[in-house]
């Protein structure tokens, strides 16, 4: 396989993909995609990804976005990494409806705060959806809490995965949606154990743009 290019920008989820693609010690490049500066809007960056967000992967047969199709992708590329449970269906699906509901339910609930334009145009609508970003995400991560790591260390038990970056990534944004992420211990001691790996220092150590919020 051709190198891939991995397109992202500090503190969106595409650092889920970046570790992924560390832990799978993956040939990559990465190109940061500064939010800063609206970047993700230029025409140069459109023609790579028409929707404007990260992450977006360049592959040999085009480009993948969307990123529990990237963590899955990279987890069956470089399927000797062990990233996922490809051997067990049951086990395979169970990481799937964990990251698609990190991605519809969870990143949705916190993208209220900084994107709540895209949702509604009169600023009290806007303010009422973004006081309600606490109790959403606190209840997220209630229910991650109660169904996911009660059989721990990881997502899927014993069994390290993609959805683990995925879970380290979205449990960042805590702080800045007002909730504290110690009111969760499973969630903490797993962020914990999740930043001891050393594929997860390595996306870290990248260097930075501002953060997308």
């Amino acid at each position: 396989m051709s190198r891939l290019k991995l397109y992202l920008a500090p503190g969106t989820c595409a650092l889920a993909v970046h570790i992924a693609l560390h832990e799978a010690q993956a040939d990559h490049e990465l190109a940061l995609v500064n939010f800063a500066a609206t970047q993700q809007r230029s025409p140069e960056y459109l023609a790579i990804n028409p929707k404007g967000r990260v992450p977006a992967l360049v592959t040999e047969r085009g480009v993948l976005t969307e990123t529990p199709a990237l963590l899955l992708f990279v987890a069956q590329t470089f399927a000797a990494a062990d990233l996922a449970p490809l051997d067990d269906l049951f086990a395979l699906a169970r990481m799937q409806e964990f990251n698609s509901y990190m991605a519809s339910t969870v990143h949705i609930n916190h993208a209220h705060r900084p994107r709540a334009s895209r949702w509604a145009d009169e600023p009290e609508a806007i303010a009422g959806m973004q006081r309600k970003v606490a109790q959403n995400m606190s209840e997220n991560f209630r229910y991650i809490e109660e169904t996911y790591l009660q059989n721990g260390p990881w997502v899927l038990g014993d069994r390290y995965s993609v959805a683990d970056g995925y879970l380290y990534t979205v449990g960042d944004w805590l702080a800045s949606d007002g909730v504290d992420i110690r009111d969760f211990p499973l969630v903490f001691a797993h962020r914990e154990r999740v930043l001891q790996r050393p594929a997860v220092q390595k996306a870290l150590a990248t260097a930075q743009l501002p953060k997308a919020g």
